[in-house]
């Protein structure tokens, strides 16, 4: 029987699923916690509007902002509340349903970030 290189306990009773990397609860996983990368982006959140790829419909799209997943979820929600519309945050960017260009560049500069319009 061959052994892998990460093989080991990926089980236990005790605590359930482990980690293969470091060997302890996922709960308590340290290799998660060092491999988080750091928020990328210059600190100017560009805000966009963009309609490829969605039949017509146009989304306004806010990148750059150097904050982790969780705080881009949160301030995605402020974000389409303040705009009263539906949208999703995917791959560090928030995507805002409609045209809202300015009002988003209001909310954003409001809650202390540096906001400017890229684009047409």
């Amino acid at each position: 029987m061959k052994r892998g290189s990460t093989g080991g306990l990926v089980y236990s009773t005790e605590s359930g699923r482990m980690c293969p990397e470091c060997r302890q609860p996922l709960a308590q996983c340290r290799c998660k916690q060092a491999a988080r990368p750091a928020p990328a982006g210059d600190g100017v959140a560009r805000v966009s509007r963009e309609t490829k790829g969605r039949g017509g419909k146009s989304v306004t799209l806010v990148r750059g902002l150097p904050l982790d997943a969780v705080a881009l979820e949160v301030l995605g929600k402020q974000l389409r509340t303040a705009c009263g519309s539906g949208g999703t945050v995917k791959n560090g960017v928030i995507e805002v349903q409609g045209e809202h260009c300015d009002r988003i560049i209001e909310a954003l500069t409001k809650q202390g970030h540096r906001a400017k319009r890229a684009g047409g």
